[in-house]
């Protein structure tokens, strides 16, 4: 009697590894889309505490509104601020935020000058899972609306012409329709998505200003004046704005001051964006809507401007 050989014959065998391989072509893109979605959840649970914060710095500073980077005084001893787990140089609006609200930012703050832009992020509140290398205080995954909730910069560069757009009162601001921060892309904005770079986690700035999250920490609105602000005050121009990072699929998350955060297309956020991915910055049909605090469609403050003027 003969026993039928036992096992599988090579034409089995290959079907079945092209039925795994199938399987796996399919369920892979599943997986890492599944994946993409919950770092996206988990930014958007960061950005609601994020604007819990910002309530509680008001709360704790008079109503006043975190500036996005206070001024730089020519008496060194005023540029240094106790961060809660140190004293940090000119600390960006979210390091003051962290020591109000109890969740520092740095993992070592320092009050040398040497250390205002490369200290790193340690917060795990203020750095985006889906940019998880975006780790310097300057070049930041967060970026924060300056131009109207709290621009501490001097007029004119000047100490003695005051501030740009300092103090802003909470309860000025209509919080539910006001941004307070989102996913931002610094001033890679103003460029083709071509050209732009990764990001220099360690606070530096790019040349030519192609390295994504360069200045991400401060969030241009979406129109622009040449006589305003731009997020790195060194470079100003249209090409070096800054903007949203559409990090997540095809929109950024974006905290809104009443404690709110959703997901928006650039677009639903007011701002133009050209095919090559450069978003504008004096394109008449982008909105300052969601950015100026009372919903309506508001120029950015001037920087420069006559000591007395309007």
């Amino acid at each position: 009697m003969t026993t039928a050989p036992i096992g599988f014959t090579l034409i089995e065998l290959l079907v079945v590894i092209a039925i795994i391989a199938l399987l796996l072509g399919i369920l892979l893109p599943a997986l890492a889309a599944a994946r993409a979605t919950g770092r996206g959840t988990v930014c958007l649970s960061r950005m609601r505490q994020v604007a819990i914060g910002w309530q509680l710095y008001a709360d704790s500073n008079n109503d006043i509104s975190v500036p996005g980077q206070v001024g730089r005084y020519a008496d060194q001893t005023r540029n240094l601020y106790n961060v809660g787990n140190g004293v940090q140089y000119r600390p960006r609006w979210y390091v003051q935020m962290g020591a109000e609200a109890g969740f520092h930012a740095l993992k070592s703050p320092s009050p040398d000058p040497a250390f205002e832009h490369s200290a790193q992020v340690g917060g795990e509140v203020f750095l985006c899972p889906e940019a998880s290398e975006w780790t310097s205080t300057r070049n930041a995954p967060y970026g924060y609306n300056y131009q109207f909730l709290g621009n501490a910069r001097f007029l004119n560069d000047l100490e003695a012409d005051g501030f740009v757009n300092f103090p802003r009162r909470t309860s000025t601001v209509d919080s539910a329709g006001t941004v307070l921060s989102a996913d931002c892309l610094g001033s890679a904005a103003g460029k083709p998505r071509s050209v732009r770079l990764p990001n220099l986690s360690d606070g530096a700035r790019h040349p030519q200003l192609l390295a994504m999250g360069g200045h991400a920490y401060s969030l241009d609105p979406p129109r622009l004046t040449p006589e305003g602000d731009f997020c790195d005050p060194q470079n100003p121009g249209a090409q070096h704005r800054s903007g949203p990072d559409a990090r997540h699929g095809s929109k950024a998350n974006v905290a809104f001051c009443d404690g709110h955060a959703e997901s928006m297309s650039p677009k639903e956020m007011g701002y133009i964006v050209l095919g090559n991915g450069t978003i504008t910055a004096f394109d008449p049909g982008a909105s300052n809507a969601l950015f100026s605090g009372d919903q309506r469609d508001r120029d950015v403050p001037e920087v420069f401007r006559t000591p007395g003027g309007p």
